[in-house]
C-alpha cells in the first residue's frame, strides 16, 4: 500500500507539473481581475483531471490482452516525450504556453487539452497496477489535485517562485517524465 502511495504521487508531480504552472497563472489572474473565480479552477482542474483518469483506465482496460512484458514498452512513451522535451529546451523551444481560461469547463478543457502525457503514463500504470491499486492511485490523485490547487494558490501570490518554476521547467518536466518512463518498463520487466 506504501508503495502505491509513493508510486501515485511521484506519477502524479510528475505528469503535472505543467499543470503548477497553468493553476498559479490561473490564481493570479483570478487576484487580478477576478475572473476565473477560485472556486471555478478548482473544480475545472478537478473536471479535466478526473476526465484524463477515466480515458486512461478504460484505454488500460483495452489493453488487458496484451501480456504485462508488452505493457512495459508504453514506458518508451513518456520516456520519448521526456527526450524531446530535453531536445526543444536545448533548441531554445518554447514551454507551455498557457491559454486564458475563464470559467469552469473552460479550465477543464486545458487541463484536458494539457493531459495527453498524463494519458501515456496513466493507462499503462492502471494496466500493471491492478483494479485495488489503481482505486487507490485514483484516490491519491483526487487528494493530489487539492493539494495542486492549494500550492498554485500560494505560490499565484509569491512572482520570485513563478519565475523560478518558469526557468527550471524546460528541463525539469522532460526529466520526470523520462524517469516515468524507465519505472513503468521496469515494473513490467521486474514483475
Amino acid at each position: 500500500m506504501i508503495q502505491t502511495i509513493g508510486t501515485a504521487v511521484a506519477v502524479f508531480a510528475g505528469t503535472n507539473v505543467d499543470d503548477i504552472i497553468l493553476l498559479t497563472v490561473l490564481f493570479l489572474t483570478s487576484r487580478a481581475g477576478g475572473v476565473p473565480r477560485p472556486w471555478q479552477i478548482v473544480a475545472g482542474q478537478y473536471t479535466g483531471i478526473a476526465a484524463l483518469v477515466a480515458v486512461s483506465a478504460v484505454a488500460a482496460l483495452g489493453l488487458a490482452v496484451l501480456p504485462d512484458r508488452w505493457v512495459g514498452l508504453l514506458g518508451l512513451v513518456p520516456f520519448g516525450m521526456g527526450v524531446w522535451g530535453l531536445v526543444r529546451a536545448g533548441r531554445g523551444g518554447d514551454g507551455e504556453t498557457s491559454r486564458v481560461a475563464s470559467g469552469l469547463l473552460s479550465i477543464a478543457g486545458v487541463t484536458v487539452a494539457n493531459g495527453a502525457d498524463n494519458i501515456s503514463v496513466y493507462t499503462p500504470l492502471f494496466r500493471t497496477i491492478g483494479p485495488a491499486a489503481s482505486a487507490l492511485t485514483m484516490a491519491v490523485f483526487a487528494l493530489l489535485v487539492a493539494v495542486w490547487c492549494a500550492a498554485a494558490s500560494w505560490l499565484g501570490s509569491h512572482r520570485k517562485i513563478i519565475e523560478l518554476v518558469e526557468r527550471t521547467g524546460a528541463w525539469l518536466v522532460p526529466v520526470v517524465f523520462m524517469i516515468i518512463g524507465v519505472v513503468i518498463a521496469a515494473e513490467s520487466i521486474f514483475r
